[in-house]
């Protein structure tokens, strides 16, 4: 054999052995493809979820609304928000063509002080603000993730029950959703807020925490835990039927007299907007107290229009030189609890003018033959 021959028999033993080495070693140790990242759904799609209405076809939350522990929750959230239609909302849209057809046309701003997560009321009474600022002690939560929950039941079925007085009277009770919101997995105010855009027929389009800088800014940040900054989250979102590009904030915050001389940047946000109008509903009464001037004095201040119940402002604080009233409905005694906050003179007005009667609940009295509603206009 000559030397050329012998290099090559050497070179294909070689490459053979190598060959038969690399395919053993492929067997052994197989490629691992790239991790795929994590499903993450938007923000409406979750809105929609959570309120018992389908997704999108081709979202992640898709295969969920399969789980009979959705179907039930649609099923339920279905059946309540067309007795609240029928009960209470198509009345007050009635009531409202006839007596406060201005309260649909658009306006900068509707500040709803001591309102919790209750966006439903103040969006029926004026839907078409561009911004809305709510406010309450009950904290956000993180972001709604119906991905990462274990016990979807469990976590759909909190929800319910920390909406369930709110759709059944008017109002939210404030120790029940505290547990509620606590103990579910869908933690905070954030997942009921979800809700109810969703079900007033309006789209997300972004959600954004942030905090509240020493001169009222509101600015981007990860939802903050501690500290002396005030949180809070924007919500934009489109209105489905009039195309309306609208905003909410929500902030978890004290307005009391002491929380604002501690902290006043949430009332600096809320002076950059002007006057706007305003909405008041079972507020327990917090008005009538010393320690609540601040914010009282704000809202008579930066309104043009107020809406409310008998909880809200107290009558002796409209001054009859600027302000002009109407009233609806019947005023009765506050319900039990309130009863220290009755208002002879209220009474006296309510049957000196024989205002026109509610056929809806508003506030504390949510049976209709019994609520009452201001209307205060600046002259």
């Amino acid at each position: 054999m000559n030397k050329n021959s012998f290099r090559k028999t050497v070179a294909t033993v070689l490459f053979s052995i190598l060959a038969s080495a690399l395919s053993v070693y492929a067997q052994e140790n197989p490629q691992i493809p790239p991790t795929a990242p994590p499903a993450v759904a938007g923000p409406n799609d979750i809105a929609r979820f959570l309120a018992g209405m389908p997704a999108s076809p081709n979202s992640p939350l898709a295969p969920l609304m399969r789980d009979p522990a959705w179907q039930e929750h649609s099923a339920f959230f279905e059946k309540e928000f067309t007795n609240l239609n029928l009960r209470q909302l198509q009345k007050l849209h009635a009531w409202q063509g006839t007596y406060l057809p201005e309260t649909t046309q658009p306006i900068s701003v509707a500040f709803y002080m001591f309102s919790g997560p209750d966006f439903l009321y103040v969006d029926q009474f004026f839907p078409r603000a561009s911004v809305y600022v709510l406010c309450g002690k009950e904290s956000m939560g993180p972001l709604p993730d119906p991905l990462r929950v274990a016990n979807l039941s469990g976590a759909l079925g909190n929800l319910e029950n920390a909406m369930k007085s709110s759709l059944a009277t008017t109002y939210f009770i404030t120790k029940d959703m505290k547990v509620d919101l606590q103990q579910q997995t869908l933690s905070g105010v954030l997942p009921i807020l979800y809700a109810f855009i969703a079900r007033a027929d309006k789209s997300i389009t972004s959600v954004a925490y942030g905090a509240l800088n020493g001169n009222g800014a509101f600015q981007e940040s990860a939802p903050v835990k501690r500290g002396g900054s005030i949180p809070g989250v924007r919500i934009n979102y489109t209105d489905n039927q009039s195309g309306d590009s609208q905003t909410m904030y929500y902030f978890t915050t004290d307005i009391s007299d002491g929380g604002i001389k501690s902290n006043p940047a949430f009332l600096k946000f809320c002076q950059r907007f002007g006057t706007g109008s305003s909405f008041l509903k079972s507020s327990s009464y917090l008005m009538f107290e010393d320690g609540f001037a601040t914010i009282r004095n704000f809202i008579l201040e930066h309104s043009n229009r107020i809406v409310q119940d008998d909880s809200g402002i107290p009558l002796a604080y409209f001054n009859p030189d600027k302000w002009h009233l109407r009233l609806f409905g019947s005023y009765l005694r506050p319900i039990e609890l309130f009863k220290q906050h009755y208002q002879p003179r209220l009474q006296e007005l309510f049957a000196q003018s024989n205002p026109p009667p509610l056929d809806f609940g508003f506030g504390y009295r949510w049976n209709y033959k019994e609520a009452n509603l201001m209307v205060a206009e600046r002259k």
